[in-house]
């Protein structure tokens, strides 16, 4: 299955755009006891952006391919983090931005 290059391109952009926002952003909240510090929902707002030119499934299949890497990006934080069970749960939605873990 070959991915069209608008959703190659999104998603590189995704991933160049949001360790950029998550820097310019203040930190909203005090870090917690675990010393996990979840990035705010910058990567959802991201690939809102840029499937904002788009319309009907190709958006709604490029918010997927986007809001999958955030996940898996976030992810790979938790486990570098050391972090287990329910907390990388909640840890991966907060990373991501996704209130219930979903892409809507």
């Amino acid at each position: 299955m070959k991915l069209p290059s608008a959703a190659v391109a999104a998603s590189l952009l995704c991933l160049s755009i949001a360790p950029v926002l998550a820097q310019a952003s203040p930190p909203t909240a005090p870090a917690d006891p675990a010393g996990t510090v979840p990035v705010p929902a910058t990567r959802r707002v991201t690939c809102l952006a840029t499937t904002q030119a788009l319309q009907g499934q190709d958006k709604r299949d490029q918010m997927q391919l986007c809001m999958a890497q955030a996940r898996l990006d976030c992810l790979k934080q938790a486990i570098d983090q050391k972090i287990v069970g329910k907390a990388r749960k909640d840890f991966i939605k907060t990373c991501a931005g996704s209130s219930d873990g979903t892409v809507q």
